[in-house]
């Protein structure tokens, strides 16, 4: 019973990687147009539309992920178009993490992009300052979306 369970654990895992992007199968990726970046995934080409929009009128944008290699594309798809863009994931130093928290949180700040892992930080991540929050990819426990959300309208 338990390899059935494994079984459609792993099945769903896998459904889950191609629907955000097909990359997450790479190792490394491939030699490939950089249009390809955005134009092999829905979600992405979606972003390619919205986050120009947003970056224009000035809003603060915090793109939660499950899955740091998908972090680590959109890092690069970000770069591609031009986008400013700050990150934090479970493998950054507390000085990193306090490093770009502090520039996203600045008002001034020409950083509008912040790509988290969304199990990232938790307590003591505070980043009231966005006012759009994208969850790319939910997770199987919609408590941890909450959580992730809740990072950016914290009250007080």
């Amino acid at each position: 019973m338990k390899s059935n369970a494994f079984s459609l654990r792993n099945v769903m895992m896998q459904l889950r990687k191609i629907v955000n992007h097909p990359f997450l199968f790479e190792e490394r990726y491939p030699e490939f147009d950089p249009d390809w970046i955005w134009m092999s995934s829905g979600k992405f080409e979606l972003l390619d539309r919205i986050l120009p929009k947003f970056v224009a009128c000035g809003h603060k944008v915090l793109i939660f992920s499950q899955f740091t290699q998908l972090i680590a594309i959109l890092g690069e798809f970000l770069n591609y178009r031009g986008i400013r863009h700050l990150k934090l994931d479970g493998g950054m130093k507390q000085d990193d993490r306090d490093i770009n928290m502090k520039i996203f949180n600045d008002p001034n700040s020409i950083e509008k992009i912040f790509v988290l892992s969304t199990r990232a930080g938790g307590q003591g991540l505070n980043l009231q300052v966005a006012n759009t929050v994208i969850i790319f990819d939910s997770d199987f426990n919609p408590q941890m979306d909450e959580q992730a959300k809740d990072r950016a309208h914290r009250i007080g």
